[in-house]
C-alpha cells in the first residue's frame, strides 16, 4: 500500500493507520440493526437496503425504519416483485423517495440480470440502476470483503482533516477518493470501511470533534493546526429557492378525497398528493394559476392559513382551497380511513391535517 503524503507533513504509514483504526473500532463500534456480529459477514440485501436508507438520513431515523422495511421485504426478490406503490408506502418516514425508487429498480435489475443474486464486485454493482460509486464500494467491502473504501460525508471529513485539504468540496472529492483508495486492502475490508465511517460519526464530528479520543490524532494535520472544524472547506451554499402554490382538496359526498400521482422524474416522484398549481416563485402568479389548475369545476373556498414545508433546496408555502363535487369525476378517490394505504409525502399529510381531516 502506498503512503499518502500530506502537503506539509510526513507520508502517512497506511498499514499502521489501518491497524490503529481497526483496534479502535473493535472497542467503539455501535451495535446497529444492519451490522453483522464481529467475525461474520452480513446479508448483502441488508447492506444494500441500509446503505440506501442512510443516504441523506440520520442513523437514528434509519434504526426505527430498517426492521419494519425488512419485515415487509425480507429478500431482494420480494421487493422486486412488489409494486412501486408498496415500496413507496413502506419508505414513508425516510424522505428522499428517489432512493426507494432506486432500490426498487435495482432489485428488479438484479433479478433480471443476475438471477436474484446481488453481485459483490464494485464494478458490477455500479452498473445497476440507482447504485452509484459510493453504494457499490460499500456493498462490495461490507458484504463481500472486497478491498474497497466507500467515501461518504464522514470519510470526506476525516480525510480532509488528516490531509488538511485546502480545496473546497465538491472539487476536493477526486483527491479524497484517491486517498481513501490507498487504504483499500482485503484484510477486514468490511470492518475497515465501517470503522472509517464510524470515526467520522462518533469522533471526527462536524462540530467540536473529540480529537483527544481519535486514534489518528498524531497524524492529523488539521488537529496539529488546532482548526479541525474548518475542514472540509466548502463553497458557501446558496439560499433555498422560495416557492408558492395552491393545493385543492376536492371531496365527494361519501367523504372520499381526490388525489393524483406525482411524475416519477421530479420532486417526490411517484408519491400521491393533492392536486395543486405549479410551484412558482411569484405568489401572485401562483394565485393566478388557481383557475387553470383546478381539477374540477367546483365552488372553491379558501382554508384559513397556509402550510409551509422546507425541502433541501426549496422553501414552499402552500395555501389550500376546498370544494365538493356531486358528479362522477374520474381520478384517484380515497376515503380517509384508507389514507394510511397511500404513499403520502409529509407535505400532503400536513395539508390534510390543516383541513381538519384525521385518519
Amino acid at each position: 500500500m502506498a503512503a499518502i503524503a500530506p502537503p506539509d507533513g510526513p507520508a502517512l504509514p497506511i498499514p499502521r493507520l489501518r491497524r490503529e483504526l481497526l483496534d479502535w473500532y473493535d472497542g467503539a463500534r455501535r451495535g446497529l440493526p444492519w451490522r453483522a456480529a464481529p467475525g461474520t459477514l452480513p446479508d448483502p440485501w441488508h447492506v444494500l437496503v441500509s446503505e440506501l436508507m442512510l443516504q441523506q438520513t440520520t442513523v437514528a431515523t434509519v434504526q426505527g425504519r430498517f426492521a419494519p422495511f425488512l419485515a415487509r421485504f425480507p429478500t431482494l426478490e420480494t421487493l422486486a416483485g412488489a409494486s412501486l406503490d408498496e415500496v413507496l408506502h413502506a419508505w414513508q418516514g425516510l424522505g428522499y423517495y428517489r432512493r426507494a425508487r432506486a432500490l426498487h429498480a435495482c432489485a428488479q435489475a438484479v433479478v433480471e440480470r443476475h438471477g436474484g443474486q446481488l453481485p459483490l464486485e464494485a464494478d458490477v454493482l455500479a452498473e445497476l440502476p440507482g447504485v452509484g460509486g459510493y453504494t457499490a464500494a460499500a456493498v462490495a467491502a461490507i458484504a463481500g470483503e472486497r478491498p474497497a473504501v466507500p467515501v461518504d460525508a464522514n470519510v470526506e471529513r476525516v480525510l480532509s482533516r488528516m490531509l488538511a485539504v485546502e480545496t473546497p468540496l465538491p472539487a476536493a472529492r477526486p483527491r479524497l477518493r484517491a486517498a481513501a483508495g490507498r487504504f483499500a486492502a482485503p484484510e477486514r475490508a468490511g470492518d475497515f470501511a465501517q470503522a472509517l465511517m464510524e470515526l467520522g460519526a462518533l469522533v471526527c464530528t462536524p462540530r467540536r470533534p473529540a480529537c483527544l479520543a481519535c486514534p489518528w490524532r498524531s497524524w492529523c494535520q488539521a488537529a496539529r493546526c488546532h482548526d479541525p472544524e474548518t475542514f472540509p472547506r466548502k463553497v458557501a451554499r446558496g439560499a433555498r429557492a422560495v416557492r408558492h402554490a395552491t393545493a385543492f382538496l376536492l371531496e365527494r359526498a361519501d367523504g372520499a378525497v381526490l388525489f393524483r400521482r406525482r411524475p416519477l422524474d421530479g420532486p417526490l416522484g411517484g408519491m400521491v398528493e393533492l392536486p395543486s398549481t405549479p410551484w412558482l416563485a411569484d405568489p401572485a402568479a401562483a394565485a393566478a394559476a388557481v383557475a387553470a389548475s383546478a381539477p374540477a369545476a367546483a365552488r372553491w373556498s379558501p382554508v384559513a392559513g397556509a402550510v409551509r414545508h422546507v425541502f433541501t433546496h426549496v422553501d414552499l408555502t402552500v395555501t389550500l382551497v376546498r370544494g365538493t363535487t356531486a358528479t362522477a369525476e374520474e381520478g384517484m378517490w380515497t376515503r380517509p380511513f384508507r389514507f394510511p394505504e397511500l404513499a403520502l409525502p409529509t407535505l400532503t399529510k400536513k395539508l390534510l391535517r390543516h383541513a381538519g381531516l384525521r385518519w
